[in-house]
């Protein structure tokens, strides 16, 4: 079921995504050449307990962290650990849940660790590009088609790199993941309406090289997760928004100057 959020609950779910925004800017001075992903663990849980809000994905089909910690490769849903020690060059992306009173933000960001390639520093414009082009499809009257549809002309035709289709966007609150789903990849003019109150999470997921995508496991068989097929990096970032009649606004903004007319 799709419910049609009211003025005080986007609000409620602005203030959640503040606090998710301040632990991805934070994890900008944190993260760099000779941590362990652990510290940037470390740092969100911190964050989100200083600010009266927890982690919503602890425990969440028995998952143990506040993160999901993804290093070159690594697509989606892997996990921070303390012998991984990140290098110049590596290209990471955090992705997290907070819930503050009830109230929850998705949001997920990717971080050039020291000195990058060209290649993925190009890797991460076009993802960040590409979810933007999403966001401004994302208006009353547009269709879930129209959205994924601008992501993958930019991502694929236009920079012709993979444009994941594994796993997708979703509706979100009042829990983590309701419905529609929302691909970053689609046709224009097909798909669910779009309408006023509706909260939805866009996040692409591109990969420097081929979209498909393999699963892993961790090494005492507790967690699935996933990479690229050809060992190439990727990258992800991701906003949860609202629906208005004023244009798509997005509730865990980290940059207030670009992200102006969203606000």
């Amino acid at each position: 079921m799709i419910t049609l959020k009211s003025t005080r609950e986007i609000s409620q779910m602005r203030a959640s995504g503040a606090v998710l925004a301040g632990v991805l800017n934070g994890l900008k001075t944190v993260i760099k050449p000779g941590i362990s992903t652990w510290e940037i663990e470390k740092f969100a849980n911190t964050y989100i307990e200083e600010h009266g809000a927890t982690a919503e994905e602890k425990g969440f089909e028995g998952y143990k962290y506040a993160t999901c910690v993804n290093v070159n490769d690594e697509v989606a849903h892997a996990t921070p650990r303390k012998a991984l020690i990140l290098k110049s060059g590596d290209v990471v992306a955090v992705d997290l849940v907070v819930n503050l009173n009830g109230f929850l933000s998705d949001a997920c960001r990717s971080y050039a660790v020291g000195d990058i390639s060209v290649e993925s520093q190009r890797l991460l414009d076009v993802t960040r590009e590409g979810l933007y082009r999403g966001i401004d499809q994302a208006v009353i009257g547009n269709r879930l088609g129209d959205v994924g549809a601008a992501i993958q002309q930019y991502v694929e035709t236009e920079n012709k790199m993979g444009d994941v289709r594994e796993l997708i966007g979703h509706g979100i609150q009042p829990t983590m993941h309701e419905q529609p789903d929302v691909p970053a990849y689609g046709t224009a003019g097909k798909g669910l309406r779009l309408r006023e109150g509706m909260t939805i999470t866009i996040e692409p997921m591109v990969n420097l090289g081929t979209r498909e995508i393999r699963s892993m496991e961790t090494a005492d068989h507790s967690w699935e997760y996933y990479v690229t097929a050809d060992g190439k990096p990727s990258a992800q970032f991701e906003h949860t928004l609202v629906i208005t009649k004023d244009g798509p606004k997005i509730l865990t903004s980290q940059d207030p100057i670009r992200d102006a007319k969203y606000l």
